[in-house]
């Protein structure tokens, strides 16, 4: 039966995708087990993974579909949505997203597959994007400094609030003030994380500021009534008392009101989703996050900074990665790892296209909308609470009941204030037809109003309702990038010149270690831009949204499935943030039976660096556990720690395999050692990709695993971000994982704040995951995991007979990643990882992860999607690679002057009049017959980086910079 079901299936192409996913053939698995001396996949999982641990049945899993068949029952889904126009504002807004940008960069893999930019000589165009971003930032906000982006705008708006404690020095408080008009979503995210820093929060109108004794305060501007407040009186009284301020603003809005940081702000956060990035049901979206010069050694989330190259040219970089805070680990103040890259570059590709002078139209239109509704429902005897306003606009005193039922009869979405107020928020898709169709919801079809005649009125009056104080009279987006690029065939250029600059999954394997750089699969990526996903509001009216609840609940069931949990929180919107989440949950729980005290979590010295900077987040004491020669957890000093802190151990954060690329056998036995003493089980997910179908953490010990769904689960990195991670939990703390004040989710107690502001987190991508788990079924997700793992043990292989191989497990196996050690050649050649990693740009390249989880080795991933083609493209690299540093070890090269420690090498190094090196420019930049056929060149020699992080520039160069 089994047979005859393959065989139809077969005939029906369902098969097809999991062929198209998985990169080796029949033949070349064959190849590949032969080189291993192995003569079966099954021989190898045998093996490698742990017979206590193995599934031993295959996942019960709905029978794959081919990629015609998914897609069309997920725009069945997707039609099952409602596009209503809506008008709920809250944060998020309608917009339009350029054509030019959607095409080029959104639905674009060079950009959507890139890694994050740690190699900054193959990243210079996402660099580019994201200083830009940073630009239009510091520009609009009045600020020194920005960063790259943060999560979403609560989070930002949490990491404003760590902040102001860290700087505020001289304060003796634990209280921060939260304005009462601050968005409800935000103030939940706030007091989450407020709860487990110990701080009290006073949450009063924004007037009391100065009234009350506290570290900090976070402003809303514009109030979330719409209302324009006078933050200079405000921020003046808070400085006065030495309180730290940060302003929640709305970017749209910035272009109109008067810069925060004009105003006296020390800080200034928000979204830039109206930016043209759509709703998508919550996300994802960029954050921004901009401060003073003061604290840029503090503000959390990467930065972009100008520095040079080893010719003395412009080069970006990502500065001072050594204060990231999953590098910082226990003494962490954010465990903030994930950017928004890709959707900050939208964002600020948005403004370069638009210009300042396209931004004032657009923001202008905005207001000009709403002053005509504002001054049409005054007219009618309409009040409205406030006399100020740039979109929004809350209204008393109506009847909010029948409002309700004629927005519903002309498909319109409002806000609705808990007392009968009803709000109102325009944006850049709202057309004078809408307003119509408005004054017919709000007052009713025979109001006699014309919007043409108010519009001349209100024009002819110079009605604003922007207050004078407020209105901006500062210029902004002068840099010539932002005035350059305003037709689209320029726009296409700009964007096309930027991606040749980067390296990405378009181009080749990317072997990065516990990064997972799989196939992202163009059908996965399709359904991201379907109005019917990129149009609904995260706080649209259930009935609205019945297609994304079957998806969610859909892909939370097959998670179940897969990882052996109970429930799934769809949340956290990265997977440090799932970390905590799942932490936080634990936490909760434990509060719960009475044991709050427990505090204490064991984490082993291989772990990620955000497992940590979690922990510290969650207010907890870390301990760490050391692990063996082998690199296996010393289970034996896990006993005593947890012996030594039973009466307060909270839990234990394991990776598995762990983090040295190995299925430690003593997994189960550390799990009971925790369990025994009262503590609890987190399993990091980031490497499930060496166990989806094989094995499920929920069934080894598991209380509680994050899963990164831009990892395991096809969503891809957009150079570095957006990311999604949902946590599986056991039904016991089930009940614990976070909730949303907007949108209260079913089974979780109700005072479970929320960790992301919206209450799928970044619910537009979560279809990229439905889709590759729908199309792979069991049997290709098992594959998958098998053939990553066989992958990692043929490179392993090939390179050990060249490079130490560091840890390998009882059988003499690895799981899905592997660790060469570089330090021996090191320390015969002066080679360094680093020099290893530049030289394989030259072969086209992206380097494995440096010099993590053990300094001077590299860690190689290099997932099911590759081919045997490209695996050994790939060792073939790293095979001559070792050759050169022979060369250098024997002395037929210089330490000091050779294709390595020049590398990478650029065009302008091929155009020197003189090449006064001890080997060939043939050799220097076509060092195989691969790069002869298909050449990558980096945009930039080797990048400076203690100069970059010494005079720190995160704004864009003057144009000279850019000229040749």
């Amino acid at each position: 039966m089994a047979f005859e079901q393959r065989r139809l299936a077969e005939l029906a192409n369902h098969d097809a995708f999991l062929h198209r996913h998985n990169g080796p053939e029949a033949a070349d698995v064959a190849t590949m087990l032969d080189a291993l001396g192995m003569d079966s996949l099954a021989s190898l999982i045998e093996r490698t993974v742990p017979a206590g641990i193995r599934l031993g049945r295959e996942l019960d899993l709905d029978p794959p579909r081919s990629e015609a068949e998914a897609l069309d029952y997920l725009y069945r889904l997707a039609r099952q949505n409602r596009v209503a126009k809506s008008y709920i504002g809250q944060g998020y807004y309608d917009t339009h997203l350029p054509a030019v940008i959607q095409r080029n960069v959104l639905e674009n893999p060079g950009w959507y597959t890139a890694y994050t930019p740690y190699q900054p000589e193959i990243s210079q165009g996402r660099l580019e994007g994201l200083l830009n971003f940073q630009q239009m930032v510091m520009d609009l906000t009045g600020m020194s400094l920005a960063n790259a982006s943060l999560l979403d705008e609560a989070t930002a708006a949490a990491e404003a609030m760590a902040l102001c404690r860290r700087a505020n020095k001289k304060a003796k408080t634990n209280a921060f003030f939260v304005a009462d008009d601050v968005f409800p979503q935000t103030l939940d995210v706030v007091r989450t994380r407020a709860h487990y820093f110990d701080f009290e929060l006073v949450v009063a109108p924004a007037e009391e500021l100065a009234s009350h004794d506290v570290f900090g305060a976070l402003l809303q501007y514009p109030g979330d009534g719409g209302r324009v407040h006078d933050l200079a009186a405000l921020l003046a009284a808070a400085r006065e008392r030495g309180i730290m301020t940060c302003v929640a603003a709305d970017i749209m809005g910035l272009v109109l009101l008067k810069e925060p940081g004009a105003l006296g702000a020390d800080m200034v956060v928000g979204s830039a989703q109206r930016f043209g990035v759509p709703l998508g049901f919550g996300g994802p979206h960029a954050a921004f996050f901009a401060t003073t010069d003061k604290l840029k050694r503090s503000i959390p989330g990467r930065i972009i900074g100008v520095s040079q190259d080893s010719r003395g040219e412009t080069a970006l970089r990502m500065a001072m990665q050594t204060r990231e805070q999953h590098i910082r680990r226990e003494k962490a103040t954010s465990n903030i790892c994930t950017a928004q890259a890709l959707l900050a570059n939208i964002a600020g590709f948005y403004a370069v296209y638009h210009g300042a002078e396209g931004l004032r139209t657009i923001a202008g239109r905005i207001h000009r909308l709403t002053t005509i509704l504002a001054e049409g429902l005054s007219r009618s005897g309409v009040t409205l609470v406030h006399d100020s306003w740039f979109d929004s606009l809350r209204l008393t005193g109506v009847d909010a009941r029948k409002i309700h039922g004629r927005a519903m009869a002309h498909d319109v979405n409002l806000r609705y204030f808990a007392g009968g107020d009803v709000g109102v928020s325009l944006d850049e898709t709202t057309t004078a037809h809408d307003l119509d169709r408005l004054f017919d919801v709000l007052l009713d079809e025979e109001h006699g109003l014309s919007v043409a005649a108010l519009d001349a009125e209100i024009v002819e009056a110079g009605k604003t309702g922007i207050p004078a104080a407020s209105r901006r009279e500062s210029d902004f987006l002068t840099h010539p990038t932002f005035r350059r690029y305003h037709s689209e065939t320029e726009m296409l250029r700009y964007l096309k010149r930027l991606e040749n600059k980067d390296l990405s999954l378009a181009h080749a394997m990317i072997p990065l270690g516990s990064c997972t750089m799989k196939l992202n699969a163009t059908t996965e990526m399709i359904p991201i831009t379907w109005p019917e996903l990129a149009r609904i509001h995260p706080f649209a009216p259930k009935d609205q949204v019945a297609g994304y609840q079957q998806i969610i609940d859909e892909l939370a069931d097959f998670l179940v499935e897969i990882t052996g949990y109970d429930h799934i929180s769809m949340q956290p919107n990265s997977g440090a943030q799932g970390e905590y989440a799942g932490l936080v949950a634990i936490r909760r729980y434990q509060a719960a039976q009475g044991q709050g005290h427990r505090d204490v979590c064991l984490i082993p010295s291989s772990a990620h660096g955000t497992n940590p900077a979690s922990a510290a987040m969650a207010h907890m004491k870390v301990v760490v556990v050391e692990c063996d020669e082998d690199g296996n957890i010393d289970l034996g000093d896990l006993r005593a720690k947890a012996e030594q802190h039973g009466d307060s151990l909270s839990a234990i954060m394991l990776t598995y395999p762990s983090t040295h690329g190995v299925f430690e056998e003593g997994v189960r036995e550390a799990c009971d050692i925790v369990h025994a003493h009262g503590g609890q089980v987190y399993i990091d997910g980031a490497n499930m990709n060496a166990q989806v179908g094989l094995a499920r953490p929920g069934d080894f010990g598991g209380d509680v695993s994050h899963l990164n769904l831009h990892k395991t689960f096809c969503i891809p990195h957009g150079g570095g971000g957006p990311g999604m991670g949902p946590i599986g939990v056991k039904a016991h703390l089930a009940p614990y994982v976070s909730n949303h004040v907007v949108r209260p989710l079913d089974g979780v107690n109700p005072d479970a704040g929320a960790v992301s502001a919206a209450p799928y987190g970044s619910a537009s991508i979560l279809p990229i995951s439905w889709a590759y788990i729908k199309m792979m079924g069991a049997r290709g997700l098992r594959e998958a995991t098998e053939l990553a793992i066989l992958g990692a043990n043929y490179i392993a292989t090939r390179l050990g007979e060249h490079y130490p191989v560091l840890y390998k497990g009882r059988n003499g196996t690895v799981a899905h990643e592997c660790i060469i050690d570089i330090r021996p050649l090191k320390a015969a050649s002066g080679i360094s990882e680093e020099d290893i990693a530049k030289r394989l740009m030259d072969y086209g390249f992206h380097a494995p992860t440096m010099s993590f989880p053990v300094p001077g080795t590299l860690m190689i991933e290099p997932t099911e999607s590759e081919s045997l083609f490209e695996l050994d493209r790939f060792c073939d690299a790293m095979i001559a690679i070792r050759e050169e540093v022979a060369r250098v070890e024997a002395g037929e090269w210089p330490a000091d002057d050779n294709p390595l420690v020049n590398a990478p090498h650029t065009m302008a190094d091929l155009m020197d009049a003189d090449w006064e090196r001890p080997y060939s420019r043939e050799l220097g930049a076509f060092p195989s017959e691969a790069v002869k056929a298909a050449k990558y060149w980096p945009a930039v020699n080797r990048v400076d980086n203690v100069l970059g992080d010494r005079q720190l520039i995160c704004s864009c160069p003057s144009i000279d910079a850019y000229r040749e």
